[in-house]
Parts: structure tokens; sequence; C-alpha cells
């Protein structure tokens, strides 16, 4: 059995295959997602699991060199900004608007969907390297 902490096969999988700058996306219950992207959907009911449970346990495992966020974040969830600032002090932050995030999904090696039930709690990690 897995000794490290994510555990879920599909996500496991994911972030093994990943290479620097490669992205990586986690979201709310309610984000849309392109044809073709995959889907690895972790969300039971509202709000479970969270947001950032759900992407503290991929940092677990993920090196990230960026990150991406919607404008909007910063004044309809400024408490999720401040959340996601606090898990990732020291990593670059580029904001755009909602509408590209959800088009740049399309470029993500997969979306994590998770029970989150607040408005604009979506992510693209950026893959960093660990040498």
């Amino acid at each position: 059995m897995k000794k490290s902490t994510v555990i879920n096969t599909h996500l496991s999988s994911v972030i093994a295959g990943m290479g620097h700058m490669d992205w990586l996306s986690v979201g709310d219950a309610g984000m849309p997602v392109p044809t073709g992207t995959e889907k690895i959907d972790l969300a039971l009911t509202k709000n479970l699991p969270s947001f950032i449970a759900v992407l503290e346990n991929i940092l677990s495992e993920l090196e990230v060199q960026k990150i991406y966020l919607a404008d909007e974040i910063k004044t309809e969830n400024p408490t999720q900004l401040q959340a996601i600032q606090d898990l990732l002090p020291e990593i670059d932050i580029e904001y755009v608007p909602h509408a590209q995030l959800k088009q740049d999904l399309a470029k993500t090696h997969a979306f994590v969907r998770t029970g989150e039930m607040t408005p604009f709690s979506n992510i693209i990690l950026e893959s960093g390297v660990t040498f």
C-alpha cells in the first residue's frame, strides 16, 4: 500500500506523471471542465472535501513554482485567497480573468473537482522541479 499522502489512484498517477511547467487544476464543484480534460472527481457532497483540504494534499507531493487564479477571487472570495497565500507564501501568483482560467483548463493534465461551494475557488498549479 502506498505510504505517502495522496492515496487516490487517479490523482497520484497524474502527479507522478507531471513534468516541469506542466499544469494541474483544482476547483470548486461548479467549475465547468472542458471536453477532453481528465476530471478527477473527489466531490462527495456540499463542501466535502473542501478546496483547501484537497490543495494541501496535492501540495504534499507536487512541487509548484507558480499558480494561476481568477482576478475575481480578490473581491469575491478574499478568505479563500488568503488561505491559498498562506499555503503557498513564496509562490508567484498570476491573476487572469475567470473566463480565461476556464479556457486554460483545457491545457491542464487534469482537473480535480472538490465539493467546495464558494465562488472562484479554482487554481492552476504549475509544476516545478525538485533539483
